[in-house]
């Protein structure tokens, strides 16, 4: 196999054109055959204690022990995967799965699992999945082309619900034939294929000379979030519709056992009605957003599942449950296939496995909080009352599209442009010295209010890109200057906001605000005060 090189920028209509990239199509056929033994794992950890007299409570737990991970891990994946060879990474994550997989599944068959171990097993395999995601998510945007990348990440959500259609249903059959321990080592296998792919994968090698070290990548990437109002309108919007539609995961096998009489069996066709709407969904999304907007689809995502959710509390026939079940995963995959998109789209490179990390954190992560939460409404006030109060918040997700507003990120350039002036100096900067940059500017008394309103968006910029502390000044002897001063931790940081970290949309912010200005902005650099003079002697 060798890497696909190609970067234009032709968008086709098509859904399955990232497949004409041969390493795209491989390694998406090795992650749906992974994801496939990873939801029949899900499945079978599940269903290993659903007549269990605690199961109200063990069950969901289940689901928590397997998202919990991505509040602990998913970001510091994203540090490592825009930090090192992000081939490599994923081979050392899948042979991680495949240990966890045969460990379960000896230890099963063995009759030795309890409820506790089973929970830090799921714990563990969970993590994987969490080093694994942001990896993947970010190697998309180098297999296909600009224009295809939506496209991409829609087949990507339909990897996740093929498998979550297929792993389920074949996890039934197993269970109800063998029992649950050779689920957990169909997990392995499966997991094995994508590993021949990512060995088979020759990818150019990387040379990173000016890596960045963990823990400032760290920060950084969460101060990007941080100061990027749209990235945390996405996120907040995420949440508002992941909280409640993320029960129907929770408690389908509560729903399955207890609401509608149906066996291992019964709870496969369940899980595979959502994931055959999740797939529907990710499909039919690029018809859908040639007419809608993002903000739209979400809006109708959550309506949707609102629906569904309100049918299923009055219903006890699997035959009503069943296209309510793919109304709900219509809705599921169309949301998180639409905001994963524009997440991709709107980061910028040097932090986008980063971003990518967030949103899996915040995705992963209320599931997590919140499958205990449906458990015990379930348990205390029923499984109707908990699915209605499930469809009212997703109708309040609804209501919010005049408010959180997601735009559509497929017009914006994110790629690099390095234009700032490259600092002459005097005096040498140590590398992880901290520097302050100090600006003065002269603006026209006609001309401050708004110079002053647009500094604003300067102060975003700047916190984004590195800065760890922005302040603006009027200097007190002449009313027409005023002095921008932003602290970085280190030279080399401010380095990196030279040559990688800025976009378009930076410079575009520079120049609203300087055209307010009289003259030129005048950069100073403030080094400590120990730095070292490398003016040549008798200069």
């Amino acid at each position: 196999m060798v890497s696909s090189t190609h970067r234009g920028e032709v968008t086709s209509r098509s859904p399955f054109a990232p497949f004409r990239h041969r390493v795209f199509l491989w390694l998406w056929l090795g992650v749906v055959i992974s994801s496939i033994g990873t939801w029949g794992q899900t499945v079978g950890a599940q269903w290993l204690f659903v007549n269990d007299p605690n199961a109200a409570t063990i069950v969901p737990l289940v689901q928590t022990a397997s998202t919990l991970p991505m509040m602990v891990l998913a970001l510091p994946a994203g540090v490592l995967a825009d930090a090192f060879d992000r081939r490599l990474m994923m081979l050392a994550v899948q042979t991680y799965v495949v240990v966890v997989a045969v460990l379960l599944a000896v230890l099963t068959a063995l009759d030795l699992m309890r409820p506790a171990l089973l929970l830090g097993f799921v714990f563990a395999a969970g993590a994987g999945m969490a080093m694994n995601s942001p990896t993947w998510q970010s190697l998309i945007t180098e297999l296909v082309p600009r224009g295809e990348v939506a496209a991409a990440t829609r087949l990507d959500m339909v990897s996740v619900n093929v498998s979550r259609a297929a792993g389920p249903a074949i996890a039934g059959f197993v269970i109800a034939l063998w029992g649950v321990p050779p689920v957990f080592a169909l997990n392995a296998v499966a997991t094995t294929f994508l590993i021949a792919v990512l060995l088979l994968w020759r990818r150019p090698i990387e040379v990173r000379s000016d890596r960045e070290r963990f823990l400032p990548a760290l920060r950084a990437g969460g101060r990007y979030v941080r100061h990027e109002p749209v990235i945390r309108t996405m996120l907040l919007r995420f949440v508002t519709f992941v909280f409640p539609a993320g029960a129907v995961w929770a408690l389908l096998p509560l729903i399955a056992s207890r609401q509608l009489s149906a066996g291992a069996g019964g709870y496969g066709l369940l899980f595979s009605a959502l994931g055959v709407g999740a797939v529907v969904g990710a499909l039919g999304l690029g018809v859908i957003k040639q007419h809608l907007s993002s903000n739209s689809v979400l809006a109708g995502a959550a309506a949707a599942s609102g629906i569904a959710f309100a049918g299923l509390a009055f219903t006890s026939s699997m035959w009503v449950a069943i296209p309510l079940l793919v109304l709900c995963g219509f809705g599921w995959s169309s949301s998180v296939a639409t905001v994963t998109a524009e997440m991709q789209l709107f980061l910028p490179g040097w932090v986008r496995a980063r971003g990518l990390g967030i949103l899996l954190m915040v995705f992963l992560g209320t599931q997590a909080v919140a499958a205990p939460l449906w458990g015990l409404a379930v348990q205390y006030f029923g499984m109707p009352a908990a699915l209605l109060a499930a469809a009212v918040m997703l109708g309040v997700s609804t209501a919010l599209v005049g408010v959180l507003r997601v735009p559509d990120s497929h017009d914006l350039d994110r790629s690099p442009l390095a234009y700032w002036d490259t600092p002459r100096f005097v005096l040498e900067p140590e590398p992880t010295s901290p520097v302050v940059v100090s600006i003065r500017y002269e603006v026209d008394e006609t001309r401050q209010a708004d110079f002053l309103s647009d500094m604003q968006s300067m102060r975003r910029s700047r916190l984004r890109s590195g800065a760890i502390r922005w302040e603006i000044y009027r200097v007190g002897e002449n009313p027409r200057m005023f002095v921008e001063q932003f602290e970085v931790a280190s030279w080399q940081e401010h380095e990196r906001q030279h040559d990688g970290r800025l976009t378009l949309e930076d410079k575009r912010i520079e120049d609203a605000t300087f055209a307010h200005i009289v003259g030129h902005p005048h950069p100073e650099h403030l080094l400590p005060a120990d730095a070292t003079d490398v003016t040549p002697p008798g200069s």
